[in-house]
């Protein structure tokens, strides 16, 4: 009889070890998995970033743009809100406040509309019939992997969620001006002290483009650049570029003169070399320079020219935008600085 008892006793207590053994097994499988883990964690990357999609898609409309990828040489058409992320990645340094991001973010998505028929956009002419090319004749666009690779391993993922989120915050938001979509958001790096007015630097004028102050800029370390070149050099550049400029590095100090300045940046306007009269844009693509804000020392040996900024100086200075960011200026503060008159739509709200 006591060794029933017994029998009865061990009998119990390996069902409740079984029991609980069970338990802990299926609290493991329910919580890692089985075996090797990678599976569990492919699932969980795979949740993010579908969460990640319903963010960025998360609007009344799913609008798709088509983009020509230059080194494929194909259109791929794709999400406008991932073509905006992919433009921002691209743009402007991951480093910046996210209230820069941000408004980089309405402005590259204002611009891509712009270039679509469906919002009375003209598409890209480098675009073989997209919509937009994938370089800074549209907008710099890069993909997801082509981004990573660029970045620093420890900071991709963090960079790539904090833009995420300035494009997800700013989601179907665009530029409008008396109601109608800005169709002429321009934007560049770093501005002289001021912005440009739009009819000083490119054909039209457009009233949301005109001069601001962008004095921020000034602290800025890639604020000023120089060049130098000896004289027998830029007369050769010259010559080759212009050949009816006739100039010569023996009178190079009295055939070149600025003629006029813009009222509002100070940029080149108009420049003299030899016997002919040009832009100060044109002085600039010539010679590769920065920006069209220069000055020109003729040094005994050789010739300095020193610029003020860096691009064409029109709508949102990208570096002043961050130093506004830094100073406490929200996105919707720093686009309605640059892009004077406007306001900050959603899509549904011009169509």
């Amino acid at each position: 009889m006591q060794k029933v008892i017994i029998f009865n006793h061990v009998k119990k207590l390996f069902i409740s070890i079984s029991i609980v053994i069970t338990f802990i097994i299926i609290l493991s499988i329910s919580v890692v998995g089985i075996g090797n883990n990678n599976s569990s964690i492919d699932k969980l990357k795979n949740y993010e970033l579908k969460n990640d999609d319903i963010i960025l898609k998360n609007n009344n409309k799913e609008y798709k743009v088509k983009v020509y990828i230059t080194k494929e040489n194909k259109i791929v058409e794709m999400d406008l809100e991932e073509y905006v992320r992919g433009v921002v990645s691209a743009e402007m340094p991951a480093e910046f406040n996210i209230e820069a991001l941000k408004a980089q973010a309405v402005a590259a998505r204002t611009y891509a509309l712009a270039h679509m028929e469906e919002f009375g956009g003209s598409s890209c002419s480098n675009g073989k019939g997209a919509d937009l090319c994938d370089t800074v004749h549209c907008q710099a666009y890069l993909s997801k992997e082509e981004r990573f690779n660029g970045w620093k391993k420890s900071s991709a993922a963090e960079y790539w969620s904090k833009i995420t989120k300035a494009v997800s915050d700013t989601v179907g938001e665009v530029l409008t001006y008396d109601g109608k979509l800005v169709m002429r958001p321009f934007y560049f790096a770093i501005s002289s002290g001021r912005t440009e007015n739009a009819v000083d630097v490119f054909s039209g004028d457009s009233p949301y483009l005109k001069s601001v102050d962008s004095s921020l800029d000034k602290k800025l370390k890639n604020y000023e650049s120089s060049t130098e070149y000896t004289y027998s050099k830029l007369a050769n550049i010259i010559n080759s570029k212009y050949p009816n400029a006739k100039v010569s590095k023996n009178k190079l100090k009295n055939q070149i003169s600025i003629l006029e300045r813009t009222e509002g940046g100070g940029s080149v306007k108009k420049i003299k070399i030899g016997d002919i009269t040009i832009t100060g844009s044109d002085f600039r693509s010539m010679l590769d320079l920065k920006s069209s804000n220069f000055q020109i020392a003729f040094n005994s040996k050789v010739i300095n020219i020193t610029c003020k900024g860096y691009g064409h100086g029109v709508g949102m200075s990208q570096w002043g935008a961050d130093a506004m960011a830094d100073t406490g200026s929200n996105y919707k503060e720093i686009l309605t600085h640059y892009y004077k008159g406007v306001n900050i739509n959603k899509i549904d709200e011009i169509k």
